[in-house]
């Protein structure tokens, strides 16, 4: 699927916004002096609240309508699998269910590595699916018209064990995992960057 229409821009609401809120304060701590990336920021809803904790958060988004509609500065069009920043940029990463999106997850985790600094840590939430593409049919019916188009909006059915082969080659490990269940059944995984 391509992430460029302003429909599916649009479809981005501030739903669980004040739920990640939470998560990025409980588990990335965010000081005023952080440099933050929201990696998959669509609109900006979560980002916005973000940039109250530390201001120098930034976020990225492949959709080009979702940042030209974002409710907050500091977006930017980009692809999570190629980041157009320098190495060592952030202290912290958040992506929202933007991961199971991505089609080369490997590139993605090997960019996330890159841009946080030693030590840094990466927070992930993404659905924890039966079935792939399950938690996405209303969005299907929405934009195709077709509930089996759900399996091209979600590409990949992820858990903490299924990112193990994705996180190879990168010095990111898995500090903290767990399944919530909130609208949906979400998994919560935390990555941490080595030190040097």
């Amino acid at each position: 699927m391509r992430y460029d229409s302003r429909r599916y821009a649009l479809l981005n609401s501030p739903v669980e916004v004040r739920r990640h809120v939470r998560r990025v304060r409980r588990h990335l701590d965010p000081r005023p002096t952080d440099r933050i990336l929201d990696v998959g920021c669509g609109r900006g809803f979560v980002l916005r609240e973000v940039q109250r904790l530390a201001p120098a958060t930034s976020g990225v988004d492949v959709n080009p309508e979702a940042v030209a509609h974002a409710v907050t500065g500091g977006t930017r069009v980009m692809d999570a699998q190629r980041l157009a920043f320098a190495d060592g940029s952030f202290d912290k990463v958040y992506s929202f269910h933007a991961l199971e999106h991505i089609p080369d997850l490997a590139a993605t985790f090997a960019e996330i590595d890159r841009v946080l600094r030693p030590a840094g840590r990466a927070l992930l939430v993404y659905p924890a699916e039966p079935i792939r593409g399950l938690y996405v049919v209303p969005t299907a019916m929405r934009l195709f018209g077709n509930p089996l188009r759900a399996r091209d909006i979600h590409i990949h059915r992820l858990s903490p064990r299924r990112l193990m082969p994705y996180l190879a080659g990168t010095s990111l490990t898995v500090e903290f995992a767990r399944l919530e269940f909130l609208l949906t059944p979400q998994f919560v995984t935390v990555l941490r960057k080595a030190r040097p």
